[in-house]
């Protein structure tokens, strides 16, 4: 990983969530009305979330999950439902406020929010690893190395999501390009599938890993891929 781009690209979103688009996100994850452009993202983005829920143990009593990349917590709130203690960390304080807000008090001995970085060698170890489209504003040599990050941390399994490259996705970049700079999300980085299961195949750190379930969902302006890795 090129310690350098990951810091930058790292900064440039935790502004854009922090301050930019605050509002924003915190309207899109709650059940306030939003536009209909904003409502296919919001729908995609349950369908991503139940996604990769399913594919946890219906019960994790006892289970630590990390979830890299929390924004207002939704995902983090259903693991606890099923007994998980969850460690749910994002770059966004104000995002994170959002999430604790939200909380309902039965579960709040079992979510820690907090606001840093999910390679953060000090947030210990878990058995699941969730990251729902937090990668997807690196470049696929980053992302890679951020997953052999999170692979020395995870005992069982880490599933999470990229933004795969199709014409569809590459439209909409085009498209958002037009925007005022100062209203513009940070670019997302399309993926090449085979490039991306090449290069985790090839990463060192990843040995005794391997790749299982995929599945894409697409839903109005809402593309993402999942992918699941298990340890062997």
């Amino acid at each position: 990983m090129n310690a350098q781009t990951y810091t930058e690209r790292r900064s440039e979103i935790e502004h854009y969530f922090d301050r930019t688009a605050a509002d924003a996100w915190a309207r899109l994850t709650s059940d306030a009305p939003v536009g209909r452009i904003r409502a296919t993202v919001r729908a995609g983005r349950e369908r991503m979330r139940a996604t990769l829920l399913s594919w946890l143990p219906a019960d994790l009593a006892g289970a630590r999950v990390l979830d890299a990349g929390c924004g207002t917590g939704l995902l983090a709130v259903e693991a606890a439902r099923r007994g998980a203690h969850v460690t749910a960390i994002d770059l966004s304080p104000t995002l994170v406020q959002i999430a604790r807000d939200r909380l309902p008090d039965e579960l709040r001995e079992h979510i820690d929010f907090r606001a840093g970085d999910m390679l953060d060698p000090a947030l210990g170890t878990f058995d699941h690893v969730v990251g729902m489209d937090s990668l997807i504003h690196y470049r696929t040599p980053d992302a890679v190395r951020v997953l052999a990050g999170l692979a020395q941390r995870a005992r069982v399994s880490i599933v999470f999501t990229f933004a795969p490259r199709t014409p569809a996705l590459a439209a909409m970049h085009a498209v958002g390009q037009w925007f005022p700079r100062s209203n513009r999300s940070p670019a997302i980085e399309p993926v090449a599938e085979a490039d991306l299961h090449r290069r985790l195949d090839a990463e060192p750190l990843l040995h005794g890993w391997r790749r299982a379930r995929t599945q894409r969902v697409a839903q109005g302006f809402y593309t993402s891929q999942a992918l699941e890795l298990v340890r062997t």
